[in-house]
């Protein structure tokens, strides 16, 4: 409990100041939605002050960031410059989608770089070692953008296997399983391409550390008594993998999270990426901060979570 609590603190600090340079950062920009003719060309001074009024952009700023961080509190970030809805129900409404995708790809980045990672590792210098090495090295320095365009020009347009945008097909009922396997179908290459282009970096580190397992001394014993590969695996380098895995994993979060907004926008997905890649094409400054915190939020409440279950795989962590 002591521990929750502390933790609990520690993300509340680290979104404070996470607000405070986000905010000081966005009004810092050189232009703003208000004031860049060329994405404005209609707008003159008396509108654009009354504009500033609306949206209390003509407070003093740091009273500004009080009403943000006030609002902020009870999820309210303001409306949106371009759509005039409220950020809060536009972010609510695209965040699961990216959640899905995010937390899937997760799933398999994990299971997948554990496998291949002990598999390359208990084949050291063998072919099959080799093998492992270059698919890493291949998904390590492939690019998503250049794999999502190559991926939907073979499945999508020459096979017409797979959908090419979207997340629904039209006529497909908007509830039951049927929504859902649709949804599904949509998602393959989404997911698909998130989880190769992460599965390089986390393999090597799995198969790094397992190196490392197999030289120890209770290793060398545990085959003096004649266990096979499978139970060592099983009870001494699989246990012993597993807390530095999932700390990276914690790590990894918000890399994750910002390769969406490059596979949204591409995919034609309706989720938070594209809504802050759009937002950010026309300087939406509200939800581009609400974004921002909520991206934060989850981060943050992620670490906390892989800490807890690291605390759990080992209770002598400090």
């Amino acid at each position: 409990m002591k521990l929750f609590l502390r933790k609990t603190g520690y993300i509340f600090l680290m979104l404070l100041l996470i607000s405070a340079i986000s905010f000081a950062a966005i009004h810092a920009a050189p232009n703003s939605f208000l004031s860049a003719g060329e994405l404005n060309p209609n707008m003159n001074a008396e509108a654009i002050g009354k504009l500033k009024a609306v949206y209390g952009l003509d407070k003093p700023l740091l009273q500004q960031y009080l009403d943000w961080v006030a609002n902020m509190a009870h999820l309210r970030f303001g409306i949106s410059f371009v759509t005039g809805q409220d950020v809060s129900a536009e972010i609510m409404k695209r965040l699961p989608i990216t959640l899905a995708i995010n937390i899937i790809s997760m799933f398999f980045v994990f299971t997948l770089s554990l496998y291949l990672g002990m598999k390359a590792a208990m084949r050291f210098q063998k072919r099959t070692d080799h093998l492992i090495r270059q698919f890493s090295l291949v998904s390590f320095a492939m690019p998503s953008f250049y794999l999502a365009l190559l991926l939907m020009l073979l499945f999508s347009v020459k096979l017409d296997w797979l959908p090419i945008t979207g997340v629904h097909s039209v006529g497909v009922p908007q509830e039951g399983a049927a929504y859902y396997l649709d949804m599904a179908w949509h998602l393959v290459l989404p997911i698909f391409v998130m989880t190769f282009v992460s599965l390089g970096s986390m393999i090597v580190y799995v198969r790094s550390l397992t190196l490392e397992i197999l030289k120890s001394d209770y290793i060398f014993f545990a085959r003096s008594r004649g266990l096979d590969d499978r139970h060592i695996l099983r009870r001494y380098i699989l246990p012993n993998l597993m807390p530095p895995v999932v700390t990276l994993l914690g790590l990894s979060l918000p890399g994750l999270i910002g390769g969406s907004v490059i596979l949204e926008q591409i995919f034609g997905i309706e989720g938070m990426g594209q809504l802050f890649y759009l937002s950010a094409l026309s300087r939406d400054y509200p939800v581009i901060m609400g974004i921002l915190m909520i991206t934060a939020f989850l981060t943050l409440i992620g670490n906390m979570l892989a800490d807890l279950i690291l605390l759990k795989l080992n209770p002598y962590v400090k």
